[in-house]
């Protein structure tokens, strides 16, 4: 999940950018010198002339470099795979990554600052077409430029959706060998590999024996809890939501709870880079990572009866084109966009669009692209009463810069407070057919929504509290003063879209259609999402934190209990925008079914080309997407090794 507080990236008057400029400015400077230690990172490599060949007019300069394995993207699985790939020294192993490092990066440190990274060189700014059911407008998709991709600029919510989410991986497999290792049951190990889960007084009832203990990704509940975070999950409970101390077991997920968060306890946010390219690791003489390398295309030896992948080419900001060669194995961990995106440049995709492109075709592979799931979220601002939002970061006034100056404060000396939050503080897990939740009488069964879940215990809708109110990723202007919103997530949509290349030229960004709210039933179990979250706000203890003068006020949302359905499914076409979580664009499934790789994550037809981040998921899970991508890498690691050696 990412999220966009306004008050790190919205418009602002002149006047405004003058103060909180100088806000912003220091805060900079003091996390630059808290973080601005050196470390012997030797594997990173900014010059790539060391570790792959230069292309003058087309041709190699002399024989490209070799690697075992070429590693194409540094997101949140290409570090794990460079990390776990490489505990093998006979085993040489290449990443390649278009962004820079993120290790020193301040925005990517202190939990808050995550969204001032939007708009920025280290964010590629995509935006989908106008989105006809959603506003007739293009929506912006954020995803991160930098080794640790969009774990560095996520909400940091750990959880990992649904243990019967995984048994549907593994049946959308049909019976193909290897099916069964996706199961909740063989898969979730893998869960608690990448986890190091550190428990709280504040939170014992956590049952840490059902918890990693001994990965490299720290998780726990180190960060800060607002004083309306404790009472959303009050009026959740009040309302039939139960208190679940922990939504990541065998157990399953329904239930509210205070997030459990990718921060350690000094109080910084752990991205992939940060948990697996340690000090230790980029000093393994097997290793290197090459970062501003924007992969162009996946290079391919076609002489035999299957197509081989070979290596890869990239180029630097300059214009310089390089090439690298794989001796074994090609892993493409770009993401949900980015992948299918290299994979369709290389020649592997739909075949039609390919020629339509002058792309000679490697493979033909429809799935490719095609199946886009991604998560939507509508975001309710209302005004606080109690004046305990967390908005005075933005440093607008002088008694907001007090209050930044304070935290800043506590966040050097106690490595705690507001600059801790990771927004979405409070999460919440439920059905849209709950009848506990929504009356037969007001939600007669036979007009209920279809059943998309994984099965009888997954849900389909989450909620989620934050200490700060937002609009459009906070591009949109909120009125002066203090907010609180509620956000209601569509887990389980039935709406598909697709990635295509706008030309064969590899720095046209792509062209993402998600088709949001494309299908009736992803809208009904939105309006039914929005009526809970009206319930939620007019139950105490949250009730009292709503300031009544923010009725008068149009641009808030005090008054959608005055709506029928369909002024309110107008709101929510209105208001409905990303969650950040594009997946299954190269989904593991049978070909036959739109499938683009096997169990084994080999990519049809071309065995030592395999993918691996968030586009192989079979289908989208019923919660967060960066657990089960650490968890789908760790995999990928084992699976890997395995095969090299046999090789």
């Amino acid at each position: 999940m990412s999220l966009n507080p306004p008050f790190l990236n919205s418009p602002r008057s002149a006047a405004t950018i003058a103060t909180a400029s100088a806000a912003l400015s220091a805060f900079v400077i003091v996390l630059r010198y808290f973080h601005g230690k050196k470390d012997p990172y030797s594997a990173l490599v900014r010059d790539p002339s060391k570790v792959a060949k230069h292309i003058v007019d087309g041709k190699d300069e002399y024989e490209f470099n070799e690697y075992d394995v070429v590693i194409i993207g540094g997101g949140t699985a290409g570090c794990v795979l460079a990390s776990r790939l490489s505990e093998n020294p006979s085993v040489r192993v290449l990443l390649l990554e278009a962004g820079d490092s993120s290790i020193k990066h301040p925005f990517a440190i202190v939990p808050v600052s995550y969204s001032r990274l939007f708009h920025s060189k280290h964010e590629w700014d995509l935006w989908t077409v106008p989105q006809s059911n959603a506003g007739t407008v293009q929506k912006y998709w954020p995803r991160a430029k930098f080794l640790g991709g969009c774990s560095c600029m996520n909400a940091m919510v750990f959880h990992a959706g649904a243990p019967e989410d995984y048994d549907e991986w593994a049946r959308l497999q049909k019976g193909q060998e290897g099916a069964l290792q996706w199961s909740y049951r063989e898969f979730q190990p893998y869960m608690l590999k990448f986890e190091k889960f550190h428990p709280s007084p504040e939170y014992p009832e956590v049952d840490a024996s059902l918890r990693g203990k001994s990965g490299p990704v720290h998780v726990g509940f180190f960060g800060y809890a607002s004083p309306g975070t404790r009472k959303f999950i009050e009026a959740c409970t009040k309302i039939g939501i139960p208190a679940t101390p922990d939504v990541n077991t065998h157990k399953g997920t329904i239930g509210v709870t205070k997030a459990m968060t990718y921060i350690n306890s000094k109080g910084r946010r752990v991205t992939s880079q940060y948990a697996y390219l340690t000090p230790e690791v980029l000093s393994r003489p097997n290793l290197k990572v090459v970062t501003r390398a924007q992969v162009t295309r996946i290079l391919f030896d076609a002489s035999g009866p299957t197509p081989r992948a070979v290596g890869a080419e990239f180029t630097q900001p300059n214009g310089e084109r390089f090439r690298v060669k794989a001796r074994k194995e090609v892993v493409l961990s770009a993401g949900a966009v980015h992948t299918p995106q290299i994979l369709m440049l290389s020649g592997v995709g739909p075949a039609e669009h390919l020629k339509s492109l002058g792309i000679p075709v490697v493979a033909d592979l429809p799935g490719v692209g095609s199946n886009l799931m991604d998560h939507v979220v509508i975001d309710l601002n209302y005004r606080d009463e109690t004046k305990t939002s967390i908005g005075f970061v933005a440093g607008k006034t002088f008694a907001q810069q007090f209050k930044l100056i304070r935290a800043l404060w506590e966040y050097r000396t106690r490595k705690t407070g507001p600059l801790t939050s990771n927004v979405a503080e409070a999460i919440a897990f439920v059905r849209s057919t709950d009848p506990q939740l929504f009356s037969p009488d007001e939600f007669p069964s036979e007009k209920a929504p279809e059943d998309t879940t994984s099965g009888p215990g997954a849900p389909d809708i989450e909620l989620f509290f934050s200490p700060v109110g937002y609009k459009m990723h906070g591009s949109g202007d909120m009125p002066p003063g203090e907010y609180f919103g509620l956000h209601g997530v569509l887990l389980r949509p039935t709406s598909t879209g697709t990635v295509r290349l706008k030309s064969s030229n590899p720095n046209d960004p792509p062209v993402i259609d998600p088709q949001y709210l494309s299908t009736e039933h992803d809208l009904e179990v939105l309006v039914r999402a929005a009526r809970l979250l009206v319930r939620l706000v007019s139950t105490e203890p949250l009730k009292s934190m709503v300031d009544p003068k923010g009725a008068l006020d149009p641009e808030l949302d005090h008054a959608l209990h005055t709506l029928d359905n369909a002024a309110l499914a107008d709101v929510v076409r209105r208001k409905v925008e990303t969650l950040y979580h594009p997946a299954c664009t190269a989904r593991m499934a049978p070909r036959a079914d739109g499938g683009v790789v096997d169990p084994f994550l080999r990519v049809h037809g071309i065995p030592n080309l395999r993918i691996v981040d968030a586009s192989v998921f079979p289908t989208i899970v019923s919660g967060h997407t960066a657990a089960p991508t650490y968890a789908v890498a760790e995999k990928a690691a084992d699976l890997i090794k395995a095969s090299l050696s046999k090789a």
